[in-house]
């Protein structure tokens, strides 16, 4: 039995909508204006631009000028970087220097690639 055009054309929409890219929303949380921290700073803007160009928002926090964040947002440790969006929230520690790693856990790449 064949199917209708409209049928595949339903599939093709569906298809299209679960490949459409997500906005990403990322919240880097730093200590100052520290050498690892603006080497978090330089390594995630880099990371962003060349992979996410587009899609995303990206704020930046100093925990020493509004230390009540750290303490809202549970940082333990800074550079933190937070995934909000898309779900599932994620946390990276560090100055965001394993661009693989980082890619994998933003759901930008596969372990295996």
């Amino acid at each position: 039995m064949a199917r209708s055009n409209s049928g595949i054309e339903k599939q093709l929409g569906e298809a299209l909508q679960k490949k459409k890219p997500s906005k990403y929303v990322l919240h880097l949380y730093v200590a100052g204006l520290s050498p690892h921290s603006q080497r978090a700073i330089d390594n995630i803007k880099k990371l962003c631009d060349q992979h996410l160009e587009g899609r995303y928002e990206l704020s930046i926090q100093d925990i020493y000028q509004n230390p009540i964040l750290a303490k809202n947002g549970q940082i333990l440790a800074a550079p933190t970087l937070i995934k909000e969006l898309p779900e599932p929230l994620r946390r990276f520690v560090g100055d965001m220097s394993n661009t693989d790693k980082l890619l994998v856990g933003l759901d930008l790449r596969s372990k295996g690639s």
